[in-house]
């Protein structure tokens, strides 16, 4: 590939480039591999703005890997509220539990033992060494095999975990041996800001050695053939308080989907009945008169719920799994983003 012989000079424009113009980010000001792993876990699938804050205020709770790997699930869920993809902090805290008890607390520094680690796949683990040790590992996300799908013109299938191989190769190729950190966090930060799905090529560090910018192809790559289209389902969500204005919850199964989290009383509709018979099939509860609320969609990585919740007043408690919590406690309790949704319009009425 025409990039390897000027491969020096890459490294040396990007280095550059990144020293000067990264984003000032709180994981940045850290070399601590644990800390670097949080980061890294919270910002898979989530925008770099609202992962600060919930960065900030989790390592302010848990500044260690003991502080996290004692920690009680459901304050940790609490902790996590709003950032989906809940199963994420769950092997988070199961892979720090093994750090704590069989390295002493210490990440391991080799790719062979962390990415042993629950939850730690081949990105996760070449972050951490890379960043945190400053070892020459490859760290390739999404945003690396764009940029290196124009730089090079590789038009193979970005959304083939095959593939990944040819990307993570060409950058262990590439990799600056005497700064990695700067290499694969530049690489990264030119994906996040300058070499996005529309690319800014006139803003471009490296624009000079992009094959696809030199053969008009930056819009054309990198190859992803569009997956198969998300299965829709329809929810109902039922906001109930009993007489003295306290609200009915359940707590989801522990395995699956927003497992162990609270929820108003939830229903996958598979037929097309009212919701007064929905909740009376379901749980046993008779109610005649059920106010509409909001309606909503709630999109996950393999479906899309189509929500649509109501209220109304119930004067027993249904069955052994549910709960009546008053406002407090349903404040303290973790709710996926869907339920914080309709919960957020409730209390604003």
């Amino acid at each position: 590939m025409r990039l390897f012989k000027q491969k020096e000079e890459f490294r040396k424009v990007l280095i550059s480039w990144y020293l000067r113009e990264k984003r000032d980010l709180p994981w940045r000001r850290t070399s601590d591999p644990y800390h670097i792993w949080v980061s890294e876990v919270m910002l898979q699938q989530t925008r770099v703005e609202t992962v600060i804050s919930y960065f900030e205020r989790f390592i302010d709770k848990y500044p260690t890997v003991f502080d996290l790997a004692t920690a009680n699930e459901e304050e940790l869920l609490k902790v996590w509220e709003g950032l989906g993809y809940y199963s994420r902090v769950r092997n988070l805290q199961s892979g720090v539990k093994e750090v704590a008890a069989n390295y002493g607390g210490i990440v391991p520094s080799t790719r062979g033992e962390i990415s042993k680690l629950k939850g730690v796949g081949p990105y996760t683990a070449g972050a951490v060494l890379s960043i945190a040790y400053n070892i020459p590992e490859h760290a390739v996300d999404g945003n690396v095999m764009r940029v290196l799908s124009r730089i090079l013109l590789i038009e193979d299938d970005i959304a083939q975990p095959k593939n990944r191989k040819i990307f993570e190769e060409v950058v262990m190729e590439l990799i600056d041996k005497e700064d990695p950190s700067s290499f694969n966090q530049g690489m990264m930060e030119l994906g996040a800001l300058i070499c996005t799905p529309k690319p800014k090529c006139l803003l471009c560090p490296v624009q000079q050695f992009c094959g696809a910018f030199h053969e008009g192809k930056q819009e054309e790559l990198p190859v992803k053939l569009k997956k198969v289209k998300k299965k829709i389902v329809p929810v109902f969500s039922f906001a109930l308080q009993n007489e003295k204005g306290e609200w009915l919850l359940m707590k989801r199964p522990e395995t699956g989907l927003l497992a162990n989290m609270w929820e108003f009383p939830m229903i996958e509709m598979e037929k097309n009945i009212s919701a007064e018979q929905a909740l009376y099939e379901k749980f046993g509860v008779k109610i005649k008169h059920l106010s509409p609320e909001i309606r909503f969609k709630h999109i996950f990585s393999h479906l899309t719920w189509e929500i649509q919740s109501f209220h109304g007043i119930i004067n027993e408690l249904p069955l052994k799994q549910f709960q009546f919590f008053s406002e407090e406690e349903v404040e303290a309790l973790p709710m996926p983003v869907p339920v914080l949704k309709i919960w957020t319009e409730l209390k604003s009425r």
